[in-house]
């Protein structure tokens, strides 16, 4: 359930605004989040690494939807709108960084791995001053989190936006129903389009085939309904897989956890 505050208070904008216009290279960013809390859609003018110690957030942005649990991160450049969601208590540790220095990382939204050694360092600089010393120890930090984002793995989790009115109402049926089991052939007879027209409108929108974006969407219901309901084998079977191995195989392959790790990260 979506907690309907205001998000962005004046008390909350005041704050957010020393960082978004702290004169550094990047500062760190600490605050917690209750279950539920949805943000709105707005952007912030410099970038933003997204990165939360606990609980999970869902990500929306104006093309892509993205689930970020603690073992990932979403880089997203200035001036992007964006909307999150909490799943569970987030305690959220985030980055914003300068829009020069924003363009060597990435021109576009990026998922990364978050590993030990990056984690340790947001957490070191999330404990500096916004306007930390420049003689002392931040720059160093900024430095290695830098160089630590750049080794980072990519992660293709992301959940590309649909627009198309015929790929829209298929997009829709198996977000409602992740385990909707049609084929294309299926959903062609329903659209009123060939098959190869919908797998060619897939690929031209989303840059993924059908198979692809359903499995992404199928993974990120997982996420949230281990969360919410924790029987791994129920949660496979709502999600449209056959076999728990199957869908632990694919859910670690994306998130990096087991589905039994997933399911505890709810901290709500």
């Amino acid at each position: 359930m979506e907690i309907e505050v205001p998000f962005l208070s004046p008390e909350r904008q005041t704050l957010i605004e020393a960082y978004e216009q702290a004169d550094r290279a990047a500062v760190g960013f600490s605050m917690d989040y209750p279950s539920g809390l949805y943000t709105g859609m707005h952007s912030h003018p410099k970038a933003q690494l997204i990165y939360g110690i606990s609980g999970v957030m869902r990500v929306e942005t104006e093309t892509a939807f993205f689930v970020l649990p603690p073992t990932k991160a979403l880089f997203l450049p200035p001036d992007e709108l964006h909307s999150i969601t909490m799943e569970g208590d987030v305690a959220m540790r985030e980055l914003f960084i300068d829009r020069g220095l924003a363009e060597k990382v990435a021109s576009e939204a990026r998922v990364m791995t978050v590993g030990p050694l990056l984690r340790e360092l947001l957490l070191a600089l999330c404990n500096e001053p916004v306007a930390w010393d420049e003689a002392g120890r931040a720059p160093h930090i900024v430095a290695l989190i830098l160089d630590e984002i750049g080794r980072a793995k990519t992660l293709l989790t992301r959940l590309p936006s649909i627009h198309e009115p015929r790929l829209l109402r298929v997009a829709q049926a198996i977000i409602e129903n992740p385990a909707d089991a049609r084929s294309l052939e299926d959903w062609a007879e329903i659209c009123g389009a060939s098959d190869r027209t919908l797998a060619r409108l897939f690929l031209r929108e989303t840059g993924m085939t059908f198979g692809q974006w359903r499995l992404q969407a199928r993974l990120n219901a997982a996420f949230i309904l281990l969360m919410t309901e924790g029987d791994i084998p129920r949660v496979a079977q709502k999600v449209g897989f056959s076999s728990q191995s199957a869908f632990g195989v694919a859910f670690r392959r994306t998130f990096g956890l087991t589905p039994a790790q997933a399911r505890t990260l709810h901290l709500g």
